[in-house]
């Protein structure tokens, strides 16, 4: 073996699997994403029963009535699953995730298109954006989540 070698296995650090081979900061920052996702997901999963049930408080035309309710039992029983595998110690699903992230685009394109007016057009677009924006949060958490987990694996050892 040369000498450079030599001094590269002495210096460098050696594949140790107890041992996480990112830096501290790093590791804090995805352990706080780990902390952050299942309230994520519980949040967005409360947002999904209130677009589901807020036709019930507001005058809603049928349309209206069912796009609620269905987009809105869909975002709850998504975030509901991912918010179980978390609790679980299962990663997050990113394709749930990624699929809440869309009913929520469709919850604030819905409104104009079903003509909706006063408090449910206002609560559904409103619901619409935070269920967006914290699923498109945790699905992009959990790609680079995955994403870091599968470099560990291929990693030699």
């Amino acid at each position: 073996m040369s000498e450079t070698n030599q001094r590269r296995d002495e210096q460098g650090p050696r594949h140790d699997p107890d041992r996480d081979p990112r830096d501290e900061s790093t590791q804090i920052a995805n352990e706080e994403r780990r902390r952050r996702a299942p309230l994520f997901s519980g949040i967005v999963a409360a947002i999904g029963a209130w677009v589901g049930l807020s036709v019930f408080l507001y005058d809603a035309s049928a349309a209206v009535f069912w796009n609620n309710v269905l987009v809105g039992a869909a975002i709850f029983l998504a975030a509901t699953y991912n918010y179980y595998r978390l609790s679980s110690d299962v990663p997050l699903s990113v394709g749930v995730a990624a699929l809440v992230a869309l009913l929520g685009i469709w919850l604030v394109v819905v409104g104009p298109l079903l003509e909706m007016a006063g408090g449910i057009f206002w609560s559904t677009l409103a619901s619409g954006i935070l269920v967006t924006g914290l699923s498109g949060i945790n699905a992009y958490e959990a790609r680079e989540a995955r994403t870091i987990a599968t470099a560990d694996e291929s990693a030699p050892r």
